[in-house]
């Protein structure tokens, strides 16, 4: 018999057995699990999530028990008790998840809700369970990569940032001989020394090299949780990774998963929304009156073979639906009002999902100063050099330093010439993109999936 946290899991965390669900036979069909609600971190959004909503989905999670709130204001204030355009505060932050766990089990139907949150995420979670009541709403709660000590302790570095462990908002969180809140189950998953932000020297937080943290590579677990350590993956990995899906789902389901792989659907249907960048900052707010155009490519080459999906934003900043191939390479192209027009890349998606959401890009004075601008971009990573493959025309993708992964970008620069096709790689995935001249207030990135 399974233990009884992982028994409630499964039976909704009801903390008892519910009545048997009938099958469509009529048959008895096992209890709808607890509802998984997934967290993003700072500046990012739900988008990050769903390569980990699929291995679940692929694994027979039910895709309706699966959610992934998006919070409008993603970054962090520079210091938490003061106003700042754009961003949100701890407490804000606190108040949108709860939110959302309410919308989750008043959807559902559920007792409680299970939380897996990447990076700042954690903060939100753990605020939440301890000042925002959730231990009434929460059964099971994992934090990757969460710098749950700060990424520094100072009192001259980041001043009032929920990220400084000498700061009111994670002394108060870390309070007491448990640093986690009973009546919720905890883990943590986090790296054993290739974090970016669990490091001893602050030359990763742009401070001169050899500067203490008062981080060590630890700073992430937390006492009373269990701690799941993911040797050789970065800040983002230890949430995205399929090793860190592994260690989740072992986590919530108190079994291991059959399979990190993807299961590929006949037709996956796509939505997502497009998102705003006010100023280049970055929102999860809809834009309205986005044209988004999606083509589809010859993977050798970058050249579109057709037109196949075109929509103009409304109020929601909905893009889709869009049915596409799950062996297809894409172009979105995004035309949002004020921004330079977007050709973002994809390799093909396997799965549906209504998470695919699309920033606008920006033309830096680096960019606009060269003929075309073309970034390879990880969102779920960061490259490594001597661990990861990343090209772009052949060559490493230029700014990626050596030593902790800590950039998951890379940007060449070409200089005036006619559109071409320029080859990326990232570890397994290898497509082309088309060159566009930024003369025409165009920016292209080549988007991986791993």
């Amino acid at each position: 018999m399974l233990p009884v946290s992982r028994r409630s899991f499964l039976l909704g965390a009801s903390g008892a057995a519910a009545l048997p669900l009938l099958g469509c036979a009529g048959t008895p069909a096992a209890p709808a699990p607890t509802p998984i609600v997934f967290v993003h971190g700072n500046g990012d959004t739900a988008a990050l999530w769903h390569t980990t909503l699929w291995r679940f989905e692929s694994n027979g999670f039910p895709r309706d028990r699966l959610a992934a709130i998006d919070f409008r204001y993603p970054l962090s204030r520079s210091a938490d008790d003061k106003e700042q355009e754009l961003r949100s505060s701890s407490a804000e932050a606190r108040q949108e998840l709860a939110a959302f766990v309410a919308e989750v089990k008043q959807r559902t139907g559920a007792g409680k809700v299970a939380l897996v949150a990447s990076s700042r995420g954690g903060n939100a979670v753990r605020n939440f369970i301890k000042n925002g009541g959730g231990t009434a709403h929460v059964s099971h709660a994992i934090l990757c990569g969460t710098p749950n000590h700060g990424v520094i302790v100072s009192d001259r570095v980041l001043v009032g940032s929920e990220f400084n462990g000498a700061g009111a908002f994670l002394r108060q969180l870390n309070d007491g001989p448990n640093e986690v809140v009973p009546g919720t189950l905890w883990a943590t998953t986090r790296s054993d020394n290739a974090d970016k932000f669990a490091q001893p020297d602050g030359r990763y937080l742009g401070l001169p090299a050899g500067t203490p943290t008062g981080v060590t590579f630890e700073g992430p677990a937390l006492k009373g949780a269990k701690d799941i350590v993911l040797p050789g993956l970065d800040h983002r990995e230890v949430a995205f990774h399929p090793k860190a899906f592994a260690a989740i789902y072992d986590f919530l389901l108190g079994k291991p998963a059959a399979s990190s792989a993807i299961q590929a659907e006949a037709a996956p249907v796509l939505n997502g929304k497009v998102n705003g960048m006010p100023g280049g900052t970055p929102t999860n707010l809809p834009v309205a009156g986005a044209k988004v155009e999606i083509y589809e490519t010859d993977p050798a080459t970058g050249q579109r073979r057709g037109l196949v999906h075109s929509k103009t934003t409304g109020a929601d900043g909905l893009w889709g639906p869009f049915t596409a191939k799950p062996d297809a390479t894409y172009e979105f192209v995004i035309s949002a009002p004020g921004e330079a027009i977007t050709h973002i890349y994809r390799t093909p998606f396997p799965r549906s999902s209504n998470l695919v959401h699309l920033r606008p890009g920006r033309l830096s004075d680096a960019d606009k100063a060269a003929g075309s601008s073309i970034t390879l971009t990880r969102p779920r990573g960061y490259f490594g050099h001597g661990r990861d493959v990343f090209t772009i025309d052949g060559a490493v993708a230029p700014g990626v330093s050596e030593g902790v992964p800590a950039l998951s970008t890379g940007t060449l620069r070409l200089p005036a010439a006619a559109p071409r096709t320029v080859l990326v790689r990232g570890n397994d995935e290898t497509f082309a993109v088309q060159s566009w001249p930024t003369a025409e207030n165009r920016v292209v990135f080549a988007e991986m999936h791993y």
